[in-house]
């Protein structure tokens, strides 16, 4: 797994977009996630800048459960909610899966209560990350 400070990333080889956008939300699914927004930036970025990016999804995951908590415990966190979760292909054929790693941007807040439960949502996306790229 590719680590960086603020996220984690796979590659996955001889896969299209759509493969692994389904792959990924069904591997968020088995960890309790949905996809709150998919957000298309390379058709966003044509339609209103006219220009030409590889194919880039942001995916909205949220865990219902995870996310009351969290609010229950820090009721601003919101600001840090969904968990982004990234699917790109820089080239045909190779699809990058990247995820925002939780408990980074929970070091933002001060809170020892919502650091147990990033730490939990870190470990669910590493292993949908895997489950995908594996």
């Amino acid at each position: 797994m590719n680590e960086f400070r603020y996220g984690f990333s796979k590659t996955v080889e001889k896969t299209t977009m759509a493969d692994a956008i389904a792959r990924v939300t069904d591997a968020l699914a088995e960890e309790g996630f949905g996809v709150l927004t998919e957000i298309d930036v390379a058709a966003t970025l044509k339609k209103k800048l006219d220009v030409d990016h590889p194919p880039y999804r942001i995916l909205g995951a949220c865990n219902p459960p995870l996310a009351h908590q969290a609010l229950q415990a820090e009721p601003q966190i919101g600001l840090l909610l969904p968990c982004n979760v990234v699917v790109q292909e820089p080239e045909k054929g190779t699809v990058v899966i990247s995820a925002l790693n939780p408990s980074t941007m929970f070091e933002l807040v001060d809170n020892d209560g919502v650091k147990t439960i990033a730490e939990d949502v870190e470990a669910r996306l590493r292993r949908v990350i895997e489950k995908v790229a594996g």
